[in-house]
């Protein structure tokens, strides 16, 4: 697994904009986002939301990037600039609608190609419903698995990976596990298709990290790895290992034996609370190293398979505190 790739969300570099910019007025622009990223030690690409972050041309965007010392990982549809998609973007009852959010994605997929990646990730959570005997969900299951057909066959070097969630902003998400999201890849059939695993998303959809990337390896191909924290009950945005420690080390040694070699991307929330993002982020790849070097040992103890093989929990349970936090004496 490639391990000197690591990426964050742009956004956060919005929070405490004062510190940064003392006469700033309004929110501070792309590039003054980025420029404060570029001052993370470690960090080596962004991903850009279109069409919010996408405000010139994009293989412009992405030499002034390059001048700061990062480079584009991938960019994430936002389906924002419609108040209409708030009822749906590729399920949105208005035919009209669906083909604006389709084209819009599409550009979106151009835009990135033209900014030197190939990696779009649709996270479609304008996609679901609120109410029993709102939709016809067969109707709406069949519209979201013909948008995503269409944008996918749009540019076939373009990888498209499906981020899932539970929910939020709708009640109920077309695609909010693992399960399902692998379903809809299978019916759609085509190969440029695969998943990004968001922790938080993963965890407040009820499965086990690890679990669910070795699905994901199996039934189709991990395109992005999100790492964050939370409560497992809403999408917390917290920082790495910052609760579920264990997990995310299983989490890291599952997508190396699978053979993963994308970015490691921080979608965390600094700016909720106003903390500092440069820190933030810089304390997050130090964990993830960490982590990995975790990972290095477990790989080289005999006795973790030997217990894994066996399912015997107290041994495994065991042998990582010991990989973690050293002998007891």
């Amino acid at each position: 697994m490639t391990t000197n790739r690591f990426a964050t969300r742009l956004n956060s570099f919005a929070s405490r904009p004062q510190a940064e910019w003392p006469d700033l007025v309004g929110k501070p622009s792309v590039l003054q986002m980025a420029a404060r990223a570029a001052k993370v030690a470690g960090l080596t690409d962004l991903d850009l939301n279109f069409p919010d972050h996408v405000d010139e041309k994009p293989a412009e965007m992405a030499r002034k990037l390059g001048d700061l010392g990062l480079s584009v990982n991938g960019f994430a549809m936002r389906y924002y600039s419609n108040p209409a998609f708030k009822l749906g973007a590729f399920t949105n009852p208005d035919p009209a609608v669906r083909r604006e959010a389709i084209d819009l994605t599409k550009a979106g997929i151009d835009a990135a190609r033209e900014a030197g990646t190939n990696l779009m990730t649709l996270w479609l959570g304008q996609d679901g419903f609120d109410y029993a005997f709102q939709t016809d969900y067969a109707a709406l299951w069949q519209h979201e698995i013909d948008g995503i057909r269409e944008v996918a066959a749009h540019d076939p070097d373009c990888q498209i990976s499906l981020e899932y969630k539970p929910n939020e902003p709708r009640s109920y998400s077309l695609m909010p596990d693992a399960a399902t999201t692998l379903l809809a890849i299978r019916e759609i059939g085509l190969p440029n298709l695969g998943v990004t695993l968001d922790f938080a998303h993963v965890l407040y959809a009820d499965e086990q990290p690890a679990f669910a990337a070795a699905l994901v390896a199996r039934h189709s191909k991990l395109l992005g790895v999100h790492l964050n924290d939370g409560y497992a009950k809403r999408d917390d945005g917290l920082m790495v290992g910052a609760v579920h420690t264990l997990q995310t080390i299983e989490l890291l040694r599952q997508i190396r034996r699978d053979g993963y070699d994308g970015a490691i991307y921080f979608d965390t929330f600094p700016d909720m609370t106003g903390l500092d993002p440069v820190h933030e982020c810089e304390v997050n790849i130090a964990t993830v190293k960490r982590m990995l070097r975790v990972v290095e040992r477990l790989e080289k103890d005999n006795r973790l398979s030997t217990a894994v093989d066996r399912q015997d929990a107290v041994a495994s349970q065991a042998i990582i505190q010991e990989a973690m936090l050293g002998p007891d004496s």
